[in-house]
């Protein structure tokens, strides 16, 4: 099976100057499993290079706020790596890494590296027993260096604490009726009743990257559509609920915040609800807030071809996935897709805004080869792009 290129693309696109060297914009995700997005831009790069030696070509690795966002934002912000001992989901201690940027006032967290579910082995996954509260130690050590603004990616959690762990670790205190502390797990959601807030001032902007519009609670909520992946039953799940039914109550009546429906609110067991709750942050599309902070919308307007890539291309990357957001800042430009695999239907490229589709991998083979020749794919499928009119070398 030869790379496929999509009946909805142009055959050539040209300078918009005559006779002027393209400009020619590079900004791909990774290839899970195979490749990280710089690699994968790099290898891109490399082939287009070869078909257009006088080619002005700009590498801009992305990540739509998932996995990988931390060495894709390390440059643009430049982050300095932070290690601290926080808390594992199951109050085990975990080093765990996030990102400062060089002037101090900025941190970008990933909740994954306290709370991941990939801290909890198989057996011992109970939403229950489980606490974002790792994830709050890293935001309080960036707030005592002088962090005022975070960025939180919130995907993979192992937990269902509405964010309650989180915000115990930067100074909030939930009580019982007896005025006793609860401690900040799911299976305690439906012991509180007091909310304290900290003493002090918390962060000046909160985004949370959050892709996912679920509730809070109910059929659609965080504990019946996550909770069994984490470990839960149907009589966990249960419970799970009726505690964040109960907490979004208490939020509304002590805080004045009614945003249990807000969409996404459900995202990572309720986090993406508490960080509303207790940091005041706002949910964004991840590719968005990447998009933003890595300057794309300045590169698009530059470029006369912007080329693009993520492991496998279906008809989901339009739904607010990092191409579906390339395309959506494009400013009208050509978008050209890479993919490891092509699913979607040209119906479904075109309507993603994408002018070609091509699938790097020629020919069906084993699994682990094709990852394998991952770089030298792409590397081949770039340089026979024709971008430019000329015949192929």
């Amino acid at each position: 099976m030869r790379a496929t290129v999509s009946q909805t693309a142009a055959p050539h696109y040209k300078s918009a100057m005559p006779n002027a060297p393209m400009n020619i914009l590079i900004a791909c995700d990774s290839f899970k499993d195979a490749l990280p997005a710089e690699a994968v831009c790099l290898a891109v790069a490399a082939g287009i290079a070869r078909s257009n030696p006088d080619a002005t070509i700009t590498v801009m690795p992305l990540s739509d706020g998932g996995e990988g966002i931390l060495e894709v934002l390390r440059r643009p912000l430049d982050l300095k790596p932070v290690e601290i001992d926080v808390m594992d989901p199951l109050s085990r201690i975990v080093c765990a890494r996030y990102g400062l940027s060089g002037n101090g006032r900025m941190a970008l967290v990933e909740m994954a590296e306290a709370s991941g579910l990939q801290l909890v082995a198989p057996y011992e996954r109970d939403p229950r027993r489980t606490s974002t509260y790792g994830t709050g130690q890293m935001l309080a050590d960036a707030l005592s260096r002088g962090a005022r603004r975070v960025v939180l990616g919130i995907g993979g959690s192992a937990t269902n604490d509405a964010g309650l762990g989180m915000a115990a670790a930067l100074g909030w205190r939930f009580k019982d009726k007896d005025d006793n502390a609860v401690p900040p797990d799911g299976g305690h959601l439906s012991q509180v009743a007091r909310i304290v807030p900290p003493p002090g001032p918390l962060f000046e902007q909160v985004d949370v990257l959050c892709d996912v519009t679920n509730p809070l609670y109910g059929p659609n909520g965080a504990a019946w559509i996550y909770g069994r992946q984490k470990g839960g039953d149907d009589a966990c799940l249960a419970e799970l609920d009726a505690g964040l039914r109960h907490i979004a109550g208490l939020v509304k009546e002590t805080l004045g915040r009614d945003i249990a429906d807000v969409p996404g609110a459900g995202a990572a067991g309720g986090l993406g609800f508490g960080a509303m709750a207790f940091l005041n942050a706002r949910l964004r599309r991840g590719i968005d807030v990447v998009l933003e902070l890595v300057g794309f919308d300045a590169a698009a307007k530059g470029a006369d071809v912007i080329i693009t890539g993520e492991g496998h291309l279906d008809g989901q990357s339009a739904q607010g996935k990092l191409i579906s957001g390339v395309c959506g800042h494009a400013q009208g430009k050509p978008v050209i897709a890479l993919c490891g695999k092509l699913s979607a239907t040209q119906a479904e490229i075109a309507a993603m805004g994408l002018k070609g589709a091509c699938c790097i991998n020629r020919d069906i083979r084993p699994l682990p080869e094709m990852l394998a020749a991952t770089r030298e794919n792409l590397e081949r499928t770039a340089a026979e792009l024709n971008l430019t009119g000329r015949s192929q070398p």
